[in-house]
């Protein structure tokens, strides 16, 4: 909100104004652009139509997230506090396999192929 008072205020003591204003615009590109990835993943993934909560599908987006997590932190090495959520979700993701594994090892084989987890 405050945002869109220094825009529209045209006040030459707001010089960054105009720059706040781009960033936070990228930011809701940026999310809008996590929300049609997440939802392409879901698609591949799922099992029926309105399936968003299989193991397969729980699986493929803490892959992903992981995937975007690691890049990260090629270039912020010392980001310790989010190096802890990637641990969380690592174990979970494992968890999630385990369980999958145990229930039925023909789809666990085939996520694994899918996602390229395993050499």
């Amino acid at each position: 909100m405050v945002v869109m008072w220094h825009v529209r205020s045209g006040n030459p003591r707001h010089g960054l104004s105009s720059v706040t204003a781009c960033l936070v615009l990228k930011e809701i590109d940026m999310s809008a652009v996590e929300t049609s990835k997440k939802s392409e993943v879901v698609a591949q993934f799922a099992r029926a139509a309105n399936d968003t909560g299989s193991p397969e599908v729980q699986v493929a987006l803490l892959t992903t997230r992981i995937n975007e997590l690691t890049v990260h932190f090629k270039a912020h090495t010392k980001d310790h506090h989010s190096r802890r959520g990637l641990l969380r979700m690592v174990s979970r993701r494992r968890k999630l396999l385990d369980y999958l594994k145990g229930k039925d090892a023909d789809r666990y084989r085939a996520l694994i192929e899918k996602l390229g987890l395993r050499k």
